[in-house]
């Protein structure tokens, strides 16, 4: 069953994930409202703190709020929808089909929700060839 809060979520987004871009019109099930900063460390169910996520990357973030930005090593805070700008962290390389970061928080967020694994590789092409493009 969809969060309450889904309506309100899934407009403000677009119906497009907000950490992979990818459009919900493309996928089979609704996409899931996650909560940015986890209930479980004190994160509550205000619109502030819930973005649309698409399946994969619910499951690849879980918990998490950090990971490792593999050129620096350094623990990175992830992308937070509310916060911060898609474009100021990421790219999207239209030829490979891969979504880049940019900054620390956009390196670490590509790294622990793996934005680039084949699967996903495979989808976006069908994206590019319909015109859409992640942005």
């Amino acid at each position: 069953m969809p969060h309450e809060l889904y309506p309100q979520v899934a407009l403000r987004a677009r119906h497009r994930c907000e950490y992979c871009r990818a459009p919900e019109e493309f996928h089979s099930t609704e996409f899931e409202v996650e909560h940015i900063h986890p209930q479980s460390l004190g994160g509550d169910d205000s619109l502030e703190n819930l973005a649309l996520a698409c399946r994969s990357c619910n499951l690849r973030k879980l918990q998490a709020t950090h990971a490792v930005d593999p050129a620096t090593g350094q623990v990175a805070e992830l992308f937070n929808p509310r916060n911060d700008r898609w474009s100021e962290h990421f790219v999207f390389v239209a030829e490979a089909r891969e979504i880049v970061g940019i900054t620390s928080t956009g390196r670490a967020t590509v790294r622990r929700l793996d934005l680039n694994r084949s699967h996903v590789l495979r989808a976006r092409q069908r994206w590019v060839m319909s015109g859409w493009l992640p942005s």
